[in-house]
């Protein structure tokens, strides 16, 4: 027999314990789906999420190491070193000793990549608010601090 139908054909059995549709990391991977296709077809430039996520954190806070960079943009080691390798690739980004600690490399932008971080911010800052749209004022909020809440 089915599952969730009983011996009478098409009738259903109380609802299963687990429905994916309620699961909270399923909505959120829908909700990024759709935020990620905003980003792709808005962003203007050739620049993946996380490349912009990189990107306008230096623009934000300066030359920092590779480390830190990885933790302020939340990505892991393996992450933030690919991301740093395809934007200096590009002339974006560039590292240079840590004038405090010789074994460290800092990461900065490139002229290029400050001018880019600055080209591109309001075509974020529309994705962002496009990603929002169908929530009220006080609806965006709540979602937004709601979410901080749950990192």
């Amino acid at each position: 027999m089915a599952r969730g139908v009983t011996a009478k054909k098409g009738v259903k059995q109380g609802k299963p314990p687990y429905v994916l549709d309620e699961q909270v990391g399923f909505i959120l991977r829908q909700v990024w789906q759709r935020h990620s296709s905003i980003f792709s077809r808005d962003i203007g430039t050739n620049l993946t999420p996380t490349q912009w996520a990189a990107l306008s954190k230096l623009a934000e806070t300066g030359p920092c190491s590779q480390n830190q960079l990885g933790r302020l943009t939340a990505m892991d080691v393996a992450t933030i070193k690919g991301v740093i390798d395809r934007l200096t690739a590009r002339g974006l980004t560039e590292t240079s000793q840590d004038p405090e600690d010789g074994r460290r490399l800092l990461v900065s932008l490139t002229r290029a990549g400050q001018q880019l971080a600055e080209k591109v911010a309001p075509n974020a800052i529309a994705i962002t608010r496009e990603t929002l749209a169908p929530l009220e004022p006080k609806e965006r909020e709540l979602l937004m601090a709601l979410l901080n809440k749950l990192r």
